[in-house]
């Protein structure tokens, strides 16, 4: 993220020199009403242990100048949490998805953490973990809000959890394998994988690099690992349609794209895609018309604040116009539809995530 920040922040002056009298002097286009009931597919929870969450950041990450970033973006306070518990951010997600015009429920994703070879939790290698049993017992008050749960297949338990998780009602599973630890492609994961096509569960899962935390084995979010689940039949939501790194000094895009023709069980989500290092990603991959077909929406909120996320980033696809009336929405959620729509992506895909989930 300080890479990240850094890196945009002369893009940022640059866009707001040569665009801001412009963008005050151009009025919006017109928004109709419209209301549509989307799924967003990934969205984040995070929680320090209040309440009895079971929740935690290791003292990395809280001594991290991320953590503070993470907390405004999620729109609560480190005394609020303490205060009123880790549950307040997600009566607070359920509130703002409830005013939303445009998505009408979340998938809450829970995090596992690095598993020891005793099988073990290591907390001390583990940057943030958000247990599902924190998810289950919480979202049950929210209608709108679903569990995403995430198991680390290196649990001794790891299959029974998957079938308390099935139980629940989750709807997929979510790894990130490069700060979990997880090869996706170790044979070892199989009976694992066995059972997630048993019970009908897709796997959402981190591809590219990641560098929205302190450290990571990138090695594990290459896409091509993704083989191994595949092959036995597990529906793969490669996130973010592996957009960040490379590997072998190939794009982790262009290592997935071939992909997409030899499974037909491979998905992605466009969540993240309108982030300022992803900003040519989304229109790249509108442009194979062999992936429309399996896309989905996601926003990995609360990653949609600005200098990370906004619509003037994308001023080489869309007019001005149109980036001003995406950002006149009040809701997070509205405007990150509303950028999305205008840079071409079909209706199809906003409403995918609900049919493939089956909710």
């Amino acid at each position: 993220m300080k890479t990240l920040l850094k890196g945009t922040a002369l893009l940022v002056v640059l866009i707001a020199v040569g665009a801001t009298t412009l963008w005050l002097l151009t009025e919006p286009t017109a928004l109709p009403p419209r209301k549509t009931q989307y799924v967003d597919m990934h969205v984040h929870a995070a929680g320090i242990g209040a309440g009895n969450s079971g929740a935690f950041i290791n003292e990395a990450m809280a001594d991290s100048y991320k953590f503070d970033v993470y907390l405004w973006a999620m729109g609560v306070t480190e005394a609020e949490l303490h205060a009123q518990g880790d549950a307040i951010l997600l009566r607070k997600l359920s509130q703002r998805i409830s005013d939303s015009e445009r998505v009408s429920d979340a998938v809450i994703l829970a995090l596992d953490g690095v598993i020891k070879e005793d099988g073990s939790l290591d907390r001390e290698r583990t940057q943030i973990y958000v247990p599902n049993e924190y998810l289950m017992r919480e979202l049950p008050q929210y209608a709108n809000l679903h569990l995403g749960a995430s198991i680390n297949p290196y649990r001794p338990d790891a299959i029974a959890r998957l079938e308390a998780a099935a139980a629940a009602g989750a709807v997929l599973v979510k790894w990130i394998p490069n700060i979990m630890h997880i090869d996706p492609a170790d044979p070892r994961i199989v009976p694992f994988y066995r059972k997630m096509v048993e019970l009908g569960i897709p796997l959402l899962s981190h591809a590219g690099h990641e560098r929205a935390f302190a450290h990571a084995i990138d090695r594990y979010g290459d896409p091509q690992r993704l083989r191994l689940p595949l092959s036995l039949g597990v529906t793969v939501i490669a996130a973010h349609i592996a957009t960040t790194g490379r590997i072998e000094s190939q794009r982790n895009f262009d290592r997935i794209l071939p992909m997409f023709r030899t499974f037909p069980n491979l998905y992605t989500d466009i969540s993240s895609l309108t982030q300022v290092n992803k900003r040519n990603y989304l229109a790249e991959a509108l442009g194979h018309a062999n992936l429309h077909d399996r896309m989905l929406y996601g926003s990995d909120w609360p990653l949609q604040f600005a200098p990370l996320v906004s619509s003037l980033y994308h001023l080489n696809h869309i007019s001005l116009a149109e980036a001003k009336a995406a950002s006149a929405h009040a809701s997070q959620w509205d405007r990150d539809v509303a950028l999305k729509e205008r840079l071409g992506v079909p209706e199809a895909v906003f409403e995918r995530s609900r049919t493939l989930l089956g909710m």
